[in-house]
C-alpha cells in the first residue's frame, strides 16, 4: 500500500540519493516543534509506517494533535524498530514461535510464514547463578554449571537462531541485555532499506527503559505483545500523558547516580505516573553522563512510568564515540538527528517542548541512600539505615515492618563457619552483591567502588567470610577497565570476585547460603539482610532467607559487607577496627568524585569496547560446541523437562467462538495490594515441598536438577505448577504465608496448583481477588500464561501494573477493575461468594460489565479492555490465536 505521506521524503545527503528520510519539518505544522521528544519519535513512526490499515492518516494527525487529545484516552499504533528478549522471557517466546509454526501448518497454512519480521535480538543472561562466589575461578566454574543445567535450553535457542530469519541471538557469559544494549546493539539513528530513522525497541524485560537514557524510546512489554511485534503487528496503545521532570544544580561530591536514581523513584512514585512517558531536560541533564542518564532510565519500572526518556544530545553523541561506534554512522546520526529537529540542546531552554506537567528536582538536594526493605521506591538517607530498620523491626508486617516481639529485638545466634566463631542478629548483612545492570553499566560507581576497596585494604578493613560477596559485571568491558586501573585486585581480596556475566543476584539466582547461616536464621527468627546494587528489593526475590534487602550503590554495597550490618550510623559507628586497633570510618575510605572521573577517563576507552564486542557472538566455546537440530519444524522430545510444546493452541480453529459469560466462578486467591508478578510467577529456586518439584522428582530428576523457576519457562507443566508458588505470598484466605489456598467444595488447604486442578476437574471457572498495583515488578508472559493454564478466567483488582494487564489481554484472560471508590472491603466481598460475570454481545473498551453472587448481590466492575485491538485479541481467545487465523487463512 502506498504511504500518503511520501512526498515528504529527502536524501539526508543530496551526494547518497539512495538514503532517505521522512522530513517532518516538511509537514509544515507549527504543533510539530511544540511536542515531547518523546512522542515525535512515535509521530515519525507512525508518518513512515503510514498505510491507511494498520496505521492510518487520522493517528499521525493524533498524535500530531497530542497536547489537545493526551488526557482522551486515544489509541494509536507503534511499531517499534527492533525488539529485544533476555532468555527467560525468551526462551517461551521461542517456544511460541515454534508451537505456532506446528498449529499453522494444521490449519492448513504455511509454517515459515511465521518467523520475526521486526529484527530480534535475544541476549542470555538469566540463566548463570552464583553457585560459587569466592576465588578466582568462580566465575568459570558458575558457567560450567549454568552450561551444565542448561545445556538443554541452549540448544533449544540456537536452533532458533538458525531456523528463524531475522533472530540474532547472543550468547551466555556476554553480558546483560540492558548493558549490551546500551554500548553495542544500540543503534540510535537506524540506517535500513533506505532509510534513515530513529532507533526505538520494545523489549520483554520491563528494564528495557534503560535505553531511553541514550535518546532510544525503548519500555517493557509482554512476551506475548512482543512476539506480536516481531510478526510485524504495530502496538496498540494509547497515547501517553508526558511529564517533564526537570533537573536543575549539580549533584553534591559524596553522592552517587545510585542516589539519585532511588531519588527520583521516590519522588516519581508520589507524583504518580502510571502510564506515562518521563521526559527529562533543563540545565540539570547536562550534568548527567550516559551512564548516568542510564541508570536513571532502568529504574523507569520502579516509579511505574512507561518510558524514561533523555533525547539525544552532545554527551549522547560522545558516548558513541566512546563506546567506538562507526564514525561514518555517528556523523549521519547527527545530521539526521539536526534534520528532523531531534537532536537537543538542554541548555537551551527555548527547545523545551510542551508538557502534561512539570516536576523539578536539584540535583544538589540529594544526599546518599539505600531503598528498602522490601520495595525500591521506599527511600532510606543513609544516615537514617540504623534507626529506620530498628523501627522496622517491631513495626506491623507490611513493606516497613516485620513484626518482630520487642524482647527479641536484639537476639543473637552463635554458629561456625569454616571452623571459625561467629554471631549473627537482626539486621546481619548475608548477601553483598554488585550486579545488575542498573548499576554495572555505570563506570562511576563501579571505579568507585574499586577505589573503596583499595582504601578499605590499605586501612586493614575486611569482610566476613561467611558473607555471600559477589560481583557480576553487565558485560566484559566492566572487567576491562576494573583490571586495567587496578582495583580488581582490592575487589577480589573483599570477597568480591567476578562470579558472572548477568543479572545473577538481582533476579533471585544468589545461589545457595552456607548451612550453618541459614540455620542460624532460622534458629532465632532473624530478619537477615542483603544488600544490592539492583533495581528490584520485593520480599523473597533476592533470596528465601533474606528478609530485609536494601538497593545501594556498588561502594555502599562494599561498605555495609564491611560493617557486616546495616544497623549501623556511619557518621557516628566506624565501618570497622583495622589490625593495628584504628577506628576506619566510611569517610576514611569514600572516594572524591574527581578521583573517580580522573580513573575514568584514563581508562574507560573506546578501544575497550571494540576488543570486547567484535567477537561477542563467537567467543564462548561451550556455546560454539552446541549440536542444535536443523529442521524448521522443531521436533518436541516428550522426555525434555525443559522444552514442552505448549497446550494454547490445542483445538484451534479458523472459525471464531463468541465469548461466553462466566457463570458460578470460585475464587482462587484472595489478595491485597502490591501482588507483584515474583509473587504470581516466581523466578528463583523451585522448592523441594513444591508441586513443580513433585512434577520434576516424578520425571527422575533430583532436587540438585531442579534448576530454576527461571530456567524452565520452556515447559508449560512446571510453569503451571510454579504459578502463586512463592514462600512470601500473602492470600487473605489463609492465616500465614505460602503458596496454599482454600479448596472452598471440600474446605482443604492444599497448594495452589492442586486447588487449581481439581476445580478445574469438576469444571468450575476460577478468579482471583485482588488490589491495588496488581501484577506490578518484571514483565513476566508466565505471570498471565500461568494463571491461565490454572483455569483464572478473570481477575478482579482495584489497579493494575501496566504490563501485566496488557499480558492478561494478550492470553485472553478479563482484567476487571473495580469503578472508583469501590474495592472489595466496600462491597463487602469476602471471596468466599461464587461470581457470575456477565459478558455482553457487543463489547467495546473499558465498558462496565455486571457482576453477580451467589449471595444475590450485584454490583459493576471495568472489563479493561482498553483499545479496540484488545478486545480483537479477546475475541480471539488472545494474541498468538489472533496471529495463527491471521498466517493460516
Amino acid at each position: 500500500m502506498s504511504n500518503p505521506f511520501a512526498w515528504i521524503v529527502e536524501p539526508l545527503d543530496p551526494k547518497q540519493p539512495l538514503k532517505k528520510f521522512f522530513n517532518l519539518n516538511k509537514l509544515g505544522d507549527a504543533r510539530y516543534a511544540r511536542l515531547p521528544f518523546s512522542i515525535r519519535v512515535l509521530l515519525e513512526a507512525a508518518v513512515r509506517n503510514c498505510d491507511d490499515f494498520l496505521v492510518k492518516k487520522e493517528d499521525v494527525e493524533n498524535i500530531l494533535n497530542w497536547k489537545v487529545v493526551q488526557h482522551k484516552n486515544v489509541e494509536v499504533p507503534f511499531k517499534p524498530a527492533r525488539v529485544i528478549l533476555q532468555d527467560f522471557t525468551g526462551v517461551p517466546a521461542v517456544v511460541d514461535f515454534a508451537a505456532m509454526r506446528d498449529a499453522v501448518k494444521k490449519l492448513g497454512g504455511d509454517p515459515e510464514k511465521i518467523n520475526p519480521i521486526c529484527p530480534a535480538d535475544l541476549v542470555i543472561d538469566h540463566s548463570i547463578q552464583v553457585d560459587f562466589n569466592r576465588g578466582s575461578d568462580s566465575l568459570q566454574k558458575n558457567q560450567d554449571l549454568e552450561f551444565e543445567r542448561n545445556k538443554e535450553r541452549f540448544e533449544f535457542l540456537k536452533w532458533g537462531s538458525q531456523a528463524f530469519q531475522n533472530m540474532r541471538i547472543i550468547p551466555p557469559g556476554s553480558g546483560i541485555i540492558h548493558q549490551v544494549n546500551l554500548e553495542y546493539l544500540a543503534r540510535v539513528v537506524f540506517d535500513q532499506d533506505g532509510y534513515y530513522y530513529p532507533d526505538s525497541v520494545v523489549g520483554t524485560d520491563s528494564h528495557t527503559t534503560m535505553i531511553d537514557g541514550l535518546g532510544v524510546l525503548g519500555w517493557g512489554v509482554g512476551g506475548i505483545e512482543a512476539e506480536a511485534v516481531m510478526l510485524g503487528q504495530p502496538i496498540s496503545m494509547v497515547l501517553p500523558e508526558v511529564v517533564g521532570y526537570k533537573l536543575l544544580g549539580n549533584p553534591q561530591p559524596l553522592v552517587t547516580s545510585t542516589d539519585i536514581v532511588l531519588t527520583i523513584t521516590k519522588h516519581l512514585r508520589q507524583v504518580g505516573v502510571v502510564g506515562k512517558f518521563v521526559e527529562f531536560f533543563g540545565p540539570g541533564v547536562a550534568q548527567l553522563s550516559i551512564a548516568d542518564r542510564a541508570t536513571i532510565a532502568n529504574m523507569c519500572p520502579e516509579y511505574g512510568a512507561t518510558a524514561a526518556f533523555f533525547p539525544v544530545d552532545d554527551i549522547s553523541i560522545g558516548y558513541l564515540v566512546q563506546t567506538g561506534r562507526d564514525k561514518e554512522k555517528i556523523t549521519c546520526t547527527r545530521k539526521y538527528l539536526e534534520a528532523v529537529g531531534m537532536l537537543r540542546d538542554f541548555k537551551n531552554s527555548s527547545q523545551d517542548p510542551d508538557f502534561t506537567q512539570v516536576v523539578e528536582l536539584d540535583l544538589h538536594t540529594v544526599v546518599p541512600c539505600c531503598s528498602g526493605p522490601k520495595r525500591p521506591q521506599d527511600k532510606v538517607a543513609v544516615s537514617d539505615m540504623k534507626k529506620d530498620f530498628e523501627t522496622c523491626l517491631g513495626a506491623k508486617q507490611g513493606f516497613k515492618g516485620f513484626q518482630i516481639a520487642p524482647d527479641f529485638h536484639n537476639s543473637k545466634v552463635k554458629f561456625t563457619f569454616e571452623g571459625c566463631d561467629f554471631e549473627l542478629a537482626h539486621g546481619s548483612v548475608v548477601i553483598a552483591a554488585i550486579t545488575s545492570c542498573t548499576n554495572t553499566s555505570n563506570p562511576s560507581v563501579m571505579l568507585g567502588a574499586g577505589l573503596l576497596a583499595k582504601k578499605a585494604v590499605e586501612a586493614g578493613l575486611t569482610v566476613k567470610p561467611y558473607i555471600k560477596t559477589s560481583l557480576s559485571p553487565g558485560s566484559g568491558v566492566v572487567t576491562y577497565y576494573l583490571k586495567e586501573s587496578g582495583v580488581m585486585h582490592y575487589l577480589s581480596q573483599l570477597g568480591f570476585d567476578v562470579v558472572g556475566y548477568g543479572c545473577m543476584t538481582c533476579i533471585g539466582n544468589s545461589g545457595p547460603l552456607p548451612e550453618s547461616v541459614v540455620e542460624a536464621i532460622t534458629k532465632g527468627d532473624l530478619v537477615a539482610a542483603g544488600v544490592l546494587s539492583g533495581n528490584r528489593n520485593f520480599e523473597g526475590r533476592v533470596h528465601p532467607n533474606t528478609r530485609a534487602n536494601y538497593l545501594a550503590s556498588p561502594p555502599l554495597v562494599i561498605a555495609y559487607a564491611i560493617a557486616g550490618t546495616i544497623r549501623i550510623d556511619f557518621e557516628k559507628e566506624p565501618l570497622g577496627i583495622n589490625p593495628s586497633g584504628k577506628k576506619i570510618f566510611l569517610k576514611d575510605i569514600w572516594p572524591t568524585r574527581s578521583e573517580i572521573q580522573a580513573i575514568e577517563h584514563q581508562f574507560v576507552i573506546p578501544g575497550m569496547f571494540k576488543e570486547v564486542y567484535q567477537k561477542i557472538e563467537t567467543v564462548n566455546k561451550s556455546w560454539n560446541a552446541l549440536d542444535a537440530p536443523s529442521d524448521k519444524l522443531y521436533t518436541w522430545n516428550p522426555k525434555s523437562t525443559y522444552i514442552k510444546s505448549p497446550p494454547f493452541f490445542d483445538g484451534l480453529t479458523l472459525a471464531l467462538q463468541t465469548p461466553k459469560s462466566i457463570e458460578d466462578a470460585y475464587v482462587l486467591l484472595n489478595f491485597g495490594d502490591s501482588v507483584t508478578t515474583d509473587h504470581i510467577s516466581p523466578a528463583g529456586n523451585i522448592a523441594r515441598n513444591s508441586p513443580a518439584a513433585r512434577y520434576l522428582t516424578s520425571r527422575g530428576l533430583t532436587p540438585r536438577e531442579f534448576n530454576s523457576y527461571g530456567s524452565r519457562r520452556g515447559n508449560d507443566a512446571v510453569m503451571a505448577r510454579g504459578t502463586f508458588a512463592n514462600i512470601r505470598l500473602v492470600n487473605k484466605f489463609i492465616d500465614k504465608q505460602g503458596p496454599q489456598t482454600v479448596h472452598f467444595p471440600s474446605g482443604e488447604t492444599l497448594d495452589v496448583f492442586d486447588a487449581a486442578e481439581r476445580y478445574k476437574q469438576a469444571g468450575h471457572p476460577l478468579i482471583v481477588l485482588a488490589g491495588k498495583e496488581y501484577g506490578a515488578g518484571s514483565s513476566r508472559d508466565w505471570a498471565a500464561k500461568g494463571p491461565f493454564l490454572l483455569g483464572v478466567k478473570a481477575v478482579l483488582a482495584e489497579s493494575y501494573e501496566r504490563i501485566h494487564r496488557s499480558n492478561l489481554v494478550g492470553m485472553g484472560v478479563i482484567p476487571l477493575q473495580y469503578l472508583p471508590g469501590e474495592d472489595a472491603g466496600t462491597l463487602g466481598l469476602t471471596g468466599r461468594e461464587r461470581y457470575t460475570i456477565i459478558i455482553p454481545e457487543k463489547l467495546k473498551p473499558q465498558m462496565n460489565v455486571q457482576i453477580k453472587l451467589d449471595t444475590g448481590k450485584t454490583f459493576h466492575a471495568i472489563m479493561r479492555f482498553d483499545t479496540d485491538v484488545e478486545l480483537t485479541y479477546f475475541h480471539n481467545g488472545g494474541i498468538l490465536n489472533y496471529m495463527i487465523r491471521k498466517m493460516a487463512s
